[in-house]
Order: C-alpha cells, then sequence, then structure tokens
C-alpha cells in the first residue's frame, strides 16, 4: 500500500510516523481507536484530521505489526 498521508521527519517528532506532516502521531490515532472512540470523536480532538488520515493510521499500524515480531506475555 501506498501510504499518501503517513508522513517521517526526522526534524519533526523525533521521527515518529505522523499524520500528513501534522504533529499527529499514528500511534496516538490508534490508541484512540483503541480506547473505543469514534471517528466523530476523534475528528473532534483534533480539528486538522479527516476520516480518510483514520484509516491510513489504522492500514500503517497493521502493516508495522505485520513486519516484525512483538514480544507477547507468556500464560
Amino acid at each position: 500500500m501506498n501510504y499518501t498521508r503517513i508522513t517521517v521527519n526526522a526534524g519533526q517528532m523525533d521521527g515518529v510516523p505522523c499524520i500528513r506532516g501534522l504533529r499527529i502521531p499514528v500511534a496516538t490515532i490508534v490508541a484512540m481507536v483503541a480506547d473505543r472512540m469514534n471517528d466523530a470523536e476523534i475528528v473532534a480532538a483534533y480539528p486538522d484530521l479527516v476520516e480518510e488520515d483514520i484509516r491510513e493510521a489504522l492500514h500503517y499500524a497493521a502493516e508495522a505489526v505485520r513486519e516484525r515480531e512483538l514480544p507477547l506475555a507468556l500464560p
């Protein structure tokens, strides 16, 4: 997938993936979705966002997790 809404700039937010050059990290958007916030609530919290930004952030995060193993707690 070609991510046109995700930017990484070493001089901004220490190179953390953000939405469209804004100081809104992808991780922040993903956490808000995980907290069961809907698109309207997220856009209300960050008025510079649009729903397409949220969708692309989720796709980007899914691809990032798919690319590497993360440690899981053992039962």
